[in-house]
């Protein structure tokens, strides 16, 4: 499929190149290490089953809620340069 100027397979280096940034974000978020027997943030005792489903947790279940609802999203790189960013 061409795409303006775009060389052939261009759309899909770009496609591949956001998955994989989007699987090293991803990655590099995950917890590491050992799991704490207490929530890091109010100290609650972290359930057996918790540590052991998500090695390195650090929060509990509603604080890690609380975070991921904080978490703002992540808007990726724009990769094509449109006219408009080029202008500014």
């Amino acid at each position: 499929m061409a795409s303006g100027w775009a060389p052939e397979g261009a759309v899909q280096e770009q496609i591949d190149a956001s998955i994989k940034d989007a699987i090293k974000k991803a990655r590099s978020e995950m917890p590491v290490g050992e799991s704490l027997k207490h929530c890091e943030k109010c100290d609650t005792v972290m359930p057996q089953a918790r540590r052991k489903a998500v090695p390195g947790v650090r929060f509990c279940f509603n604080c890690q809620s609380e975070l991921d609802k904080e978490k703002t999203t992540f808007a990726g790189i724009n990769r094509r340069g449109s006219k408009n960013s080029q202008l500014r």
